[in-house]
């Protein structure tokens, strides 16, 4: 995903610290796990004034704040800034924020950094413990290898398999989000070589709980720029066409930019005339949810215009 800065807001030590690990068993905590479908906003740039997490009046209608980055190296931007509050005040928003409905995840890696070099099992278990470490309720997955998976095949799929079962170990399913953001071409059959995350959907989708696909910054094809490239014609890669490849519709939320400032080619549809795609895709069968990138400038005016009367209250 496009980050606005990706400031390194964290000293070695704090990030060392937030990344150590005693991996002895699953952590017994039950984080909150939303049912139904999933309403997603990331927040990477900085909300200032004191306040990390977006404030929940702006938020209502979403129920999963994905705090973007942490990298190997250790927190970044939103992630680095909810790192760094005293664990009290952590735990104490976390309580609000469940109380709210609203699940806190981190996001990691990002567009700006390429893990696969590095053995996935001790990536796996480092981002567990973060998770761990400073009270969220799970972690995303945005691997945004582009080049590596055209030109090694089977590669990447291999890593994010092992990425995702090592997670299971340290984050057991029912008690932990873990989610996947990876792109729409992703799912497009014999786009890659290696099968991409049809690949990945065959060997783990079990244990994921849905993808945040992002279905932006894909221009001039296919776009995903109105309702027939988002939902059912795109080369393999709609949302139905996806379905027709044997992945659960259920688990493929919609991931749109909050405006056109957070993309860097293209994909932006306005709220409203997604709200009409949203409708569109229920009636088809599809519930699995929203995910928008990013707060502020998808908030909830942004969420009520695409939820509409789309979902059951």
């Amino acid at each position: 995903m496009f980050s606005t800065s990706f400031s390194r807001l964290f000293t070695l030590c704090s990030a060392l610290a937030s990344l150590s690990v005693g991996f002895a068993a699953p952590h017994a905590r039950r984080a909150q796990v939303p049912t139904g479908p999933k309403f997603v906003i990331y927040t990477d740039a900085a909300i200032g004034g004191g306040t990390v997490l977006p404030p929940l009046e702006q938020i209502q209608g979403f129920n999963v704040v994905n705090l973007a980055f942490l990298l190997t190296t250790g927190p970044a931007d939103q992630a680095a800034n909810w790192a760094a509050l005293p664990a009290a005040q952590r735990q104490q928003l976390k309580q609000q924020y469940n109380s709210a409905g609203v699940s806190l995840v981190v996001s990691a890696f990002g567009e700006t950094e390429h893990p696969t070099s590095q053995d996935p099992t001790t990536v796996a278990n480092n981002l567990a413990q973060f998770v761990l470490n400073t009270d969220l309720d799970g972690i995303d997955i945005d691997y945004e290898e582009f080049e590596l998976v055209v030109q090694q095949p089977g590669v990447g799929e291999a890593w994010l398999t092992t990425l995702t079962q090592t997670l299971r170990q340290q984050l057991p399913q029912g008690q932990f989000i873990l989610s996947h953001a990876p792109v729409g071409p992703w799912f497009q059959p014999s786009f890659c070589p290696g099968g991409c995350y049809l690949t990945v959907d065959k060997n783990v989708g079990a244990l994921i709980d849905w993808y945040n696909i992002q279905f932006y910054n894909q221009s001039p094809s296919p776009g995903y720029e109105d309702c027939n490239t988002l939902l059912n014609s795109a080369g393999g890669s709609s949302i139905f066409e996806i379905q027709k490849s044997g992945v659960d519709v259920n688990k493929l939320v919609i991931g749109k930019p909050g405006t056109a400032a957070d993309i860097t080619n293209g994909g932006f549809i306005d709220p409203a005339t997604l709200g009409t795609c949203v409708q569109q895709a229920v009636a088809g069968g599809w519930n699995a949810g929203v995910m928008a990138f990013q707060f502020p400038h998808a908030d909830t005016t942004w969420i009520t215009a695409v939820k509409g009367s789309s979902f059951a209250a």
